[in-house]
This record gives structure tokens, sequence and C-alpha cells, in this order.
């Protein structure tokens, strides 16, 4: 059973703010079925843009948008949200800043080769 995307959100937000961060609902989309398009920025010019999927073993992941070519540069994040907010109206965009780059997601994440996001080790 999945969560509402709305619950979803809001445990990220909070997740962030307990953490030291601080998170943004930048677009609300559908409060139930809604896609999750994720930004975290390191407020030096480099982020992260994620969004869910499967894991091969069918559980939740995210994958890191650097393997489709999207960042690590925050202009061309910014730009590939602004296309995905234009064509769905029920998308929803946190917007995660943290100078270390933390995403306070609990599920996986499927980085890039080589990415400055990802944890060491």
């Amino acid at each position: 059973m999945r969560l509402p995307t709305h619950l979803i959100v809001s445990g990220l937000v909070r997740s962030a703010a307990l953490g030291g961060a601080s998170a943004f609902i930048v677009q609300k989309g559908d409060r139930e079925r809604g896609d999750l398009l994720v930004k975290v920025a390191r407020m030096d010019g480099t982020a992260l843009a994620l969004r869910p999927g499967l894991a091969l073993d069918g559980g939740r992941c995210f994958t890191d948008l650097a393997l489709q070519g999207v960042g690590p540069d925050e202009s061309g994040i910014d730009a590939y949200i602004e296309r995905a907010r234009a064509r769905d109206d029920d998308l929803w965009v946190v917007e995660i800043e943290d100078s270390r780059g933390r995403h306070f997601l609990e599920e996986p994440i499927e980085f890039a080769p080589n990415s400055p996001f990802a944890p060491e080790g």
C-alpha cells in the first residue's frame, strides 16, 4: 500500500527541519497519487534531483536524475523542474537547502557514478 503523497512530503519537510536544513514545497500536486520530485541544493551552485522509482526487489527507491544527464549544476536542475512542472499539474516539488547535501529520504537512492552527493564509503 502506498502512502498518500501529501504525507510523504509532510514527513520529508519535517525530517529536514529536525535535521537543521530548510525544506520548501515548491509545487503541490495531487494529495493522494501525485508524483514527487526532490531537489537538494548545497547552496554552492550544485544540486541533486531525485525521482521515485522501483528497486530491483520491487521496493521503492529514488533515482538521481544525473543518471539521465540532469545536474549537478543547479541551473540545469531548475530548468528540468520547470519543464516537469509545466507538463504535470499533479507533480509535487520539494526543495531542500542543505550545505551538506543531505536528502532526508528514508528510501534507498541510486546515485550517479562519482556523485558528490553519494555517501562516502
